[in-house]
C-alpha cells in the first residue's frame, strides 16, 4: 500500500523540489513570483475549470457520497470562522483545512489502488470539488475584502450595508474561478462539445497547470522561512490530513454510505492541499508563508496520513 501512495505522491514532491532548487540557484527571482503567480491564477486555473466543467452532466451524478464530503467541509468551514472571525485570514484557513488535491495525487492514487470503479466515485467529487469549494471561498473573501473596506471607508461615508454584499457578490462571479467554472457547467448542459480547435488548447494549458502550480509552491517555499511557521503548519496540516478524513469516514457511516464509495470518500478527505489554496493565499495577500510551508508540510507527510486512511477504511 505504502508503494502505490508513494508512486502518487513522489510526482508531486519532485516538482516542489524542483521549483525550489530553480529558486535557489537564481535561475528565478522572487520578484517574479507575483507575475508568476499570476499566470498560473489568471490563465491556466480558469482553463482547467472551464474544460473540466464543460463534460459534467449533474443529472448522472450520485450525489450521496458526496454529500458527507461536504458536510464535514462546511462544518469546518464554521468553526475556523468561528475561531478566526470573518475575514480573508480565515476563509484561506478554511480552504487550506478541506482543499484536497484531488486531481493530480487522488486520481492516480484511485486509479492505482481502486481501479475504474473507484475512479467513478472520486470523479463524481472531482466534477463539483473546485465548483463548490472554490466559489464558497470566493464569495467569502470577497466578503471579507468588502466588509475591511466598507469599516475603512466608515469615517467618510456611511455605506449602504446591501450595496456592500452586492458589490462583493458581484466581484465573485466576475472573478478567474468563479466566472469559468459556472461558465463550463452551463455548457455542458447543452449537450454541445467544444470544437477542437479550442478544446484543445485549453487542453494544453489545463496539463500545465498542475506542474506549473506546484513548481510555483517550490520556488515560493525557498523565499519563505518556513522555521516560524512550522507549528502553525503542523496544526493545518493536522487538520486537513487527519481531522478532515475522519470527519468523513464519520459522517459517511452516518449516512449509509458504505463500501467503495465510503473509502474513495476518506481516501480524498485525506489527499494533501491543492495548490489552488496557496494561490488564493498569493491573490489575496494573506497567510502567504504559512500557506506556502503548509502545502509543502501536507504533501511531505500524506506518505503517512493516506496510510492511515486506507487502514482505516479497509
Amino acid at each position: 500500500m505504502n508503494s502505490l501512495v508513494l508512486a502518487s505522491l513522489f510526482p508531486v514532491i519532485l516538482l516542489i523540489g524542483a521549483g525550489f532548487v530553480v529558486a535557489r540557484l537564481g535561475w528565478v527571482r522572487s520578484t517574479a513570483v507575483k507575475d508568476l503567480s499570476n499566470l498560473v491564477f489568471l490563465l491556466l486555473t480558469p482553463a482547467l475549470l472551464f474544460r473540466t466543467m464543460s463534460t459534467v452532466h449533474v443529472d448522472q451524478l450520485d450525489f450521496k457520497p458526496v454529500a458527507a464530503y461536504f458536510l464535514a467541509v462546511i462544518f469546518l468551514f464554521g468553526v475556523t470562522f468561528l475561531l478566526q472571525g470573518f475575514n480573508r485570514r480565515a476563509a484561506v484557513l478554511a480552504l487550506a483545512a478541506t482543499y484536497s488535491n484531488t486531481v493530480m495525487i487522488g486520481i492516480a492514487l484511485v486509479g492505482l489502488v481502486f481501479g475504474p470503479a473507484g475512479l467513478v466515485t472520486l470523479l463524481t467529487l472531482v466534477s463539483v470539488h473546485s465548483l463548490v469549494l472554490l466559489t464558497s471561498a470566493t464569495v467569502l473573501l470577497e466578503l471579507a475584502v468588502a466588509r475591511e473596506q466598507a469599516a475603512v471607508a466608515q469615517s467618510r461615508v456611511n455605506r449602504n450595508p446591501v450595496v456592500t454584499v452586492l458589490m462583493a457578490l458581484k466581484n465573485a462571479l466576475l472573478h478567474p474561478v468563479t466566472l469559468p467554472l459556472l461558465a463550463g457547467l452551463l455548457f455542458a448542459q447543452t449537450g454541445l462539445r467544444l470544437p477542437a480547435a479550442i478544446d484543445k488548447p485549453l487542453e494544453l494549458m489545463s496539463l500545465a497547470f498542475g506542474p506549473l502550480a506546484l513548481v510555483l509552491v517550490g520556488v515560493t517555499l525557498a523565499f519563505t522561512p518556513v522555521g516560524p511557521h512550522w507549528r502553525s503548519a503542523m496544526a493545518l496540516v493536522g487538520v486537513k490530513n487527519l481531522l478532515h478524513p475522519l470527519m468523513v469516514f464519520v459522517l459517511c457511516r452516518w449516512l449509509g454510505v458504505s463500501g467503495l464509495p465510503l473509502t474513495v470518500m476518506v481516501v480524498a478527505a485525506a489527499l494533501p492541499m491543492g495548490a489552488n489554496v496557496f494561490l488564493f493565499s498569493q491573490r489575496y495577500g494573506v497567510a502567504e508563508e504559512l500557506i506556502t510551508a503548509s502545502v509543502a508540510v501536507s504533501t511531505a507527510i500524506a506518505l503517512l496520513t493516506l496510510t492511515l486512511a486506507l487502514l482505516l477504511v479497509s
